[in-house]
């Protein structure tokens, strides 16, 4: 892949973006391949080294705020006519709730999904407090001479100590899975917006 083609692939991964995001991207990596060419490597090496175009697209989408892609998409090229005016305003009784529904929805799933994440972590939290507990509830029997009741509490803590140290890497596991996959559907949501732009 040459210089130009590169370019030209960018630019379509990027349609969807405001102009001046666009210009501002494909200026820096013209410069990035034209300083790469300074320094002695072939026009392809110094594409290849960039990366695929496809991952710099998603990188530079992820970086740019929904509502910036958002307002590019919605904000007309032209002036709105009066009958589209007109129609707009009769049937926003329509549209308007269901956006609003829509919007709740994907707050309410959002809630949730996060609301499970807390929950763990409280039962993580709840584990650990066990634990001490039983540690503290043993040498407390044994200082009074209960030492049955002692093993027995000594025991549960451990047992609580053990499950805590699994609880902890499932938590960990569950909110970096949540933080990925917050992250992808930020990013299909995103390019939805992008891809709907490039096929007008």
């Amino acid at each position: 892949m040459n210089k130009e083609q590169f370019i030209t692939e960018l630019k379509d991964g990027l349609s969807g973006l405001p102009q001046n995001d666009i210009d501002e991207r494909v200026l820096f990596y013209t410069e990035m391949i034209d300083d790469r060419m300074e320094e002695g490597m072939s026009e392809e090496e110094a594409i290849f080294g960039i990366g695929s175009v496809e991952e710099i697209v998603s990188q530079i989408i992820s970086e740019v705020p929904l509502t910036k892609i958002v307002k590019k998409r919605i904000t007309p090229d032209r002036a709105l006519r009066t009958w589209e005016i007109v129609l707009i305003v009769l049937g926003s009784p329509l549209w308007l709730p269901l956006l609003l529904a829509a919007l709740c929805v994907i707050l309410a799933i959002y809630a949730v999904v996060w609301s499970v994440i807390l929950s763990l972590w409280a039962a993580e939290l709840s584990l650990i407090a066990c634990a001490l507990s039983g540690i503290a509830g043993a040498v407390v029997s044994w200082c009074h001479g209960d030492l049955l009741p002692g093993f027995a509490m000594l025991g549960a803590g451990f047992l609580s100590g053990g499950l805590s140290v699994f609880g902890f890497f499932g938590c960990l596991a569950a909110s970096k899975g949540i933080l990925i996959l917050t992250k992808k559907a930020m990013l299909w949501i995103k390019s939805r917006f992008i891809r709907k732009e490039s096929a007008q």
